[in-house]
This record gives C-alpha cells, sequence and structure tokens, in this order.
C-alpha cells in the first residue's frame, strides 16, 4: 500500500499537519516517537483555547480529535531513514518500510543547552527561552538574559514588559557599544559585561549567577537563546539550510530544496512556539494537499 503522506514528528505541528490532511482524504502515517523537546516544560501556554494545558493533556486532546478521520494512522515509532524520490518515497518507521507519495518534516529542533555550569538542571524551570510562552508566569521577579551578540541586547529591554528587574549579560563575548549601553540604560536595563562562571541554585530553584572574579548577581529568572542543530534524520537528507541551521522552504508552498518533502514548524524557523509551530505545519500541509490532490485528479487516480 502507498500512503500519500508519512508526517515525521507529533507534537503541535505534526498533530496539526495530521487534521488538515486527514479533512483533506489523505492517507497518512504520523510518527511519533521519543521524548518531547522541552521535557521540563509543564503547560502549554499562549495557544488559544489551549493556554496552561499540560503537554501530554495537549498530545491526547490532539490524538483524539484525529480519531474520526480513518485515514489517519499515528505510529509511536521513530522514522529511521528516507529513501525514494517525489511520488515514491520509503521511510523506514519502527523497522517497518512505510510508502508514500510525500513527506513532511515536523521534526522541531535539539537544543544544546549552553555549557555553563548548572544550566542544565534549571533548564526549562528557572531558565527559558521565550517570554510568550513562560514571562506571565514569572512577572516581577528578577530576570535576567544572556546575549551571544550585540543585536540580542534588545531582547533585554523586552523582557522589561514582564519585569521592572532586568539584567542582560554578555558573558564576556563582544564589546558594548556605548550607544547601545545607553539605550539600555535608559530602557532601565542593568548591562554586566562580564563571563558568567555558573548558575546558582538552591533546591530546584535560580537564586543568581556567579560571574568571573567571584561577583554575583541573585535573579530568579534566567532566559537564554541556546544554539540549536537539526535532528540525525534532517541532517542525512542534505537538506538545503540557511546560515542559522534552518531548514530553507519555498515561501508559499513550503516545499524544501528536496522535491516531495515539506517541513513546518520549529526546523524551519527562529520563531518558535507552539501556537506558531501548528500553524506553520498546518500550511505546509495544506500547500501539499493542494498539489497532490492536482496530481492525483489529472492522473486518474483520486
Amino acid at each position: 500500500m502507498i500512503h500519500d503522506v508519512v508526517i515525521i514528528g507529533g507534537g503541535p505541528g505534526g498533530l496539526a499537519a495530521a487534521l488538515t490532511l486527514g479533512r483533506g482524504r489523505k492517507r497518512v502515517v504520523l510518527c511519533d516517537a521519543g521524548p518531547r523537546r522541552n521535557q521540563a516544560a509543564t503547560h502549554v501556554h499562549n495557544f488559544v483555547t489551549r493556554d496552561g494545558t499540560p503537554p501530554e493533556e495537549f498530545r491526547r486532546i490532539g490524538r483524539a480529535q484525529l480519531e474520526p478521520y480513518a485515514n489517519v494512522v499515528v505510529r509511536d515509532a521513530a522514522a529511521e531513514a528516507i529513501t525514494g524520490e517525489r511520488g515514491a518515497f520509503t521511510v523506514r518507521v519502527g523497522g517497518d518500510d512505510v510508502r508514500a507519495r510525500r513527506v513532511l518534516l515536523c521534526t522541531g529542533m535539539i537544543d544544546e543547552v549552553p555549557a555553563i555550569e548548572g544550566a542544565a538542571a534549571l533548564w526549562g524551570t528557572a531558565i527559558f527561552q521565550c517570554p510568550y510562552c513562560h514571562g506571565w508566569e514569572v512577572r516581577d521577579r528578577r530576570f535576567g538574559t544572556v546575549a551571544t551578540q550585540v543585536e540580542m541586547l534588545d531582547f533585554a529591554l523586552l523582557l522589561r514588559g514582564w519585569s521592572a528587574d532586568v539584567v542582560a549579560f554578555t558573558d564576556g563575548a563582544f564589546a558594548v557599544p556605548p550607544e547601545t549601553a545607553a539605550r539600555l540604560e535608559a530602557g532601565g536595563v542593568v548591562l554586566d559585561e562580564r563571563p558568567l562562571v555558573r548558575v546558582i541554585s538552591e533546591g530546584a530553584r535560580l537564586a543568581g549567577v556567579e560571574l568571573l572574579g567571584g561577583g554575583t548577581r541573585a535573579l530568579d529568572v534566567l532566559f537564554m537563546r541556546p544554539p540549536q542543530r537539526q535532528v540525525p534524520l534532517v541532517r542525512d537528507l542534505g537538506l538545503a539550510l540557511d546560515p542559522a541551521g534552518f531548514v530553507q522552504v519555498d515561501p508559499m508552498r513550503r516545499e524544501t530544496s528536496r522535491p516531495g518533502i515539506y517541513a513546518g514548524g520549529d526546523l524551519v524557523t527562529p520563531m518558535q512556539a507552539a501556537i506558531v509551530a501548528a500553524a506553520s505545519a498546518m500550511h505546509a500541509a495544506a500547500s501539499l494537499n493542494h498539489e497532490l490532490t492536482i496530481e492525483l485528479a489529472v492522473a486518474g487516480t483520486l
């Protein structure tokens, strides 16, 4: 049997894509395996109608809403390899070969937690990436953010929307131009250019950071943007990536550099949130469905 689409990744993006393609009457296999990308996160936020939902409950609801579509099959198995070409792909799923006309990647990204002592233990509980996902819950506390380049310092000014107490750290990575320093000062942000030595914790709580030379700063929350990389399956496909390492897709069709393979969600953009991933993957699924339906209609195989 040849399926219409194999979707790889069962988070918000993959679930949204499966729903779109299911409603488009396509035969779909959704592959979902492995731990969630942000295992420490306890709630999905800033997703209309689902704000505050635990991730496992979000997944349960998403899967339940796929059940009316008998043409959508969910496999709790990893996609291990993709071979073939547009119209005739073979995806190795949990030891089985699944044939499909198209492939839709919704794999997300791998976060490389910064190698600062103590950071890994608090990642996702007191050290965050996105204030839209977590800022409300920690509002009015002592914030810190780490910038790895001068252009990222404006993020500290954005954080002022959630707290009046914000420190921007450069970790000694670059010199701050005087005009940038003045801009931060005017915006009520404290600038600290010393390298970070370690994150200080008290149990599961962030207490502050230690800086080179022995000084410390008390903090309750730290925001950091980690380096990211594609999952091995995506890297092995040899797809064209942009300079930041995200998969390049056609702006409208959402097809990658390899014909017949589409992508949506965090792997294509630095603008990352559950609702953004769902919207991006839905866009990719709709574009894919449009092209595939016309192809099958003209071929007389609908």
